[in-house]
């Protein structure tokens, strides 16, 4: 990673830090290390505010640089600390949101005279804007995965279950180059690679926060294919995580065992029209709740609001911001009223489940620009026979 985009991002995080009266920064958490570090370590990143960031490594050990001192527990950094010159901080942000209580509390420890304050808040508003570099790596990993999309057709084999498919998706996309792990923001948030969904499975719910659920192969992990034949007249929604360079794209994409009863492709056609209609409506400036309600709106004049994103259990959002993690801002929620700002990354997903034919609908990763939006996963978006 260049030197000067990470000084940008961690510029971006003094920014907001001076506008709170923080002085310094102790980072810990992966995602965030590799925001502003570039690379996952075992350690820490301290951020003063007026002065160069210095990283604490206990592993990997073959690591070096002018600003960069391997210790064997984090009671070191004080010291070192003092040795560079820095003054202790006279308030510290921790990542409270991330962080387990007893690291927090044994991080807040090494300053005793220090106010310690949640900054998990603070990174994820710096992270929801994304730097040009950023950008570019979610453009250049939207084209592998629609590479990889574009090769699904190939896979299918009669007789298949939902989860053989899978595997043979997941498969398409590690050779395109995915890094298979898929972050996720969220206590008790988790998935693998994605999801894929075929039949009455979309509709089962998850205790997870996501637009569709799906029953999983075991309780240890429920989300996802559930061993479900894949059936003539039913259909398959391929939902799996475009990590090709650590930025979390999200695509979904609507495949058929043979031809599927007419309401569904009228009612992927309502899904098609409301992505039409949030994007036309996208520019900095724009509420979040003001695109959720134009979908809401268009979905219930079609009537399928009862199906909308769900059906027994239907997630109450439209779209989400992506970044180095799922579940980023902006949120496109009811009552959201953070306005979109350029360099937003979101994923809009509208999504409709029809008993006993199963899932239809659309999801894209979009970038605002300074004067509306650019499309950043483009692949097929019709339903696409098998």
């Amino acid at each position: 990673m260049l030197q000067p985009e990470l000084k940008l991002r961690r510029d971006k995080i003094r920014s907001l830090m001076a506008q709170q009266g923080i002085d310094a920064a102790l980072i810990t958490c992966n995602t965030n290390l590799i925001y502003t570090f570039g690379s996952v370590v075992s350690g820490y990143l301290y951020l003063p505010l007026h002065s160069p960031a210095l990283i604490f490594v206990k592993r990997p050990n073959h690591l070096n640089g002018e600003h960069l001192f391997h210790i064997r527990k984090p009671e070191q950094i004080v010291n070192l600390l003092k040795e560079q010159g820095l003054p202790m901080p006279t308030k510290l942000m921790l990542e409270g949101d991330e962080l387990p209580y007893t690291e927090y509390v044994r991080l807040a420890g090494l300053f005793p005279d220090t106010e310690v304050v949640n900054g998990t808040p603070l990174i994820r508003q710096a992270r929801s804007v994304k730097t040009s570099i950023e950008i570019e790596m979610f453009r250049r990993s939207g084209i592998a995965h629609a590479k990889a999309y574009e090769q699904i057709p190939t896979t299918y084999r009669p007789g298949m279950t939902d989860l053989e498919f899978s595997i043979e998706i997941e498969r398409l996309m590690r050779l395109e180059g995915s890094l298979g792990i898929f972050r996720v923001f969220g206590r008790s948030m988790e998935i693998y690679m994605g999801s894929v969904l075929t039949g009455d499975n979309a509709g089962y719910p998850s205790p997870y926060d996501f637009a569709l659920g799906g029953q999983g192969i075991d309780p240890a992990l429920p989300g996802g294919a559930n061993r479900t034949p894949l059936q003539e007249g039913q259909s398959v929604m391929v939902d799996l995580g475009g990590n090709f360079n650590g930025y979390m794209g999200d695509m979904s994409r609507v495949f058929s065992i043979g031809r599927l009863p007419d309401e569904a492709y009228t009612a992927h056609q309502v899904c098609l029209d409301v992505q039409e209609k949030v994007v036309s409506m996208v520019r900095p400036g724009v509420a979040c709740e003001e695109l959720y309600n134009a979908a809401i709106e268009l979905v219930s004049a079609a009537g399928f609001a009862d199906r909308f994103m769900g059906t027994g259990q239907q997630a109450k959002f439209i779209g989400h911001g992506i970044g180095l993690e799922i579940n980023e801002a902006p949120v496109l929620a009811p009552r959201i009223k953070q306005q979109l700002e350029p360099g937003m990354v979101f994923a809009l997903e509208p999504k409709i489940v029809l008993p006993g034919i199963g899932p239809v609908g659309i999801e894209n990763s979009w970038v605002v620009t300074n004067e509306g939006v650019e499309k950043l996963t483009n692949c097929n978006e019709e339903i696409i026979a098998l």
